[in-house]
């Protein structure tokens, strides 16, 4: 094992305090040092560092515990701003985020057909509008798209609703705007907001999102890390078989998932273009609205069952359009499971809806940008 060069040390300790001092609201340097095991003047060296680069700031003093008062640090929220992109819905929505996950600044624009240079186009547009803002200095690009995507390479592998084949969407973004740019499934975005956004998620958490709306996708971290697996489309389950012989996939198959659980597959099955109608008719009792909406329920459960099954992850989160039918849905979901996975394994799972909406992708897709690096918070000669 190669021995780390100095610099390769300092950088680790400084991400290290920055992550530290990302997970509080404020904290003292004392505490730094306890929680990261550094030794006190590292620490002070590092935040030195912070409070010159303007990411971090002193914010009063905390209680004492004997002998002087602790000065606390935080996070300068608006020292950096990042672009997150949401291209998994009927329209595209992009937003200037800063470091604490604060929405700025938003900008969206419908999606009309499956014209890949048009909506290759209507990103610049986005794009061009939210780099433009006052809102600087932006350090980074991350975008949630539909698919199978390669994070590896930034490539667009096959988006179906986008007539996308091996975009190199990331080289196209890094060229134009000279800007770090990710990219990563939709639904991997959406799951990593949840974690990081959406709730009382602990460090190192094991969970899975799963984002059920025209499409269906899911997102699975592992120890806190997004799990992308071999080929990078670890969660696709909206494109496996559950029903044999059923109705055709855009994907080319037949019965998928996707064909029968998805907030598209109730559309076409209420013979209508308005989610807002099949919801009202669900919600007040209308039997066909009812055996539509419940089968989707229990083909969705019956999917999370084999990802119990595989698995053996005990936190799920649903989001996206399908959620909009609540409890009964979330009822018929969860019975499916309960029914189709080892009953001491699912009765160890909770299931539960999530918090952020369309958010979830947008957030999670700016915050992958730093998951793993947060050099490109600083100027190049640090």
């Amino acid at each position: 094992m190669k021995k780390a060069t100095h610099q390769q040390t300092k950088q680790h300790n400084r991400d290290l305090v920055l992550r530290t001092i990302f997970d509080h609201d404020s904290i003292s340097r004392a505490e730094v040092a306890r929680v990261t095991h550094l030794t006190r003047t590292t620490v002070s060296d590092v935040v030195n560092g912070l409070l010159a680069e303007g990411l971090a700031e002193e914010v009063g003093r905390g209680e004492s515990i004997g002998g002087k008062s602790p000065i606390l640090l935080s996070i300068v929220a608006d020292s950096r701003y990042l672009i997150g992109l949401n291209l998994g819905q009927d329209k595209f929505i992009g937003a200037v985020v800063n470091l604490r996950g604060e929405i700025k600044e938003i900008v969206e624009a419908p999606v009309h057909d499956d014209n890949g240079e048009k909506a290759l186009e209507l990103v610049y547009q986005i794009l061009n509008q939210l780099t433009r803002k006052k809102l600087k200095p932006i350090v980074g690009i991350g975008v949630g798209a539909p698919g199978l995507v390669n994070t590896r390479d930034g490539i667009v592998v096959n988006a179906v609703n986008l007539a996308w084949q091996d975009l190199p969407l990331g080289q196209l973004l890094e060229k134009k705007y000279k800007l770090p740019v990710s990219i990563l499934n939709d639904s991997q975005a959406t799951a990593i907001g949840e974690y990081v956004y959406g709730g009382d998620h602990q460090p190192d958490e094991n969970l899975i999102v799963v984002n059920a709306r025209h499409g269906i996708g899911a997102g699975i971290l592992i120890n806190g890390r997004l799990f992308q697996g071999d080929g990078g489309g670890a969660g696709e389950i909206g494109h496996v078989v559950v029903q044999e012989n059923g109705e055709l996939c855009r994907c080319g198959k037949r019965g998928c998932l996707e064909t029968i659980a998805s907030a598209r597959a109730v559309l076409q099955q209420m013979k209508t273009d308005s989610l807002d109608d099949v919801v009202s008719s669900f919600l007040a009792g209308n039997t066909k609205a009812n055996t539509v909406v419940t089968k989707a329920g229990h083909y969705l459960g019956t999917s999370l069952a084999n990802l119990i099954g595989t698995l053996n992850i005990q936190k799920i989160v649903l989001t996206g359009d399908m959620t909009r039918f609540g409890e009964k849905w979330l009822k018929a979901v969860s019975a499916s499971m309960q029914t189709g996975a080892l009953s001491r394994m699912a009765e160890g799972t909770k299931l539960e809806i999530g918090k952020l909406d369309y958010r979830a992708c947008i957030l999670g897709a700016s915050a992958f940008l730093l998951l793993d690096d947060y050099s490109l918070l600083f100027n190049e000669e640090n």
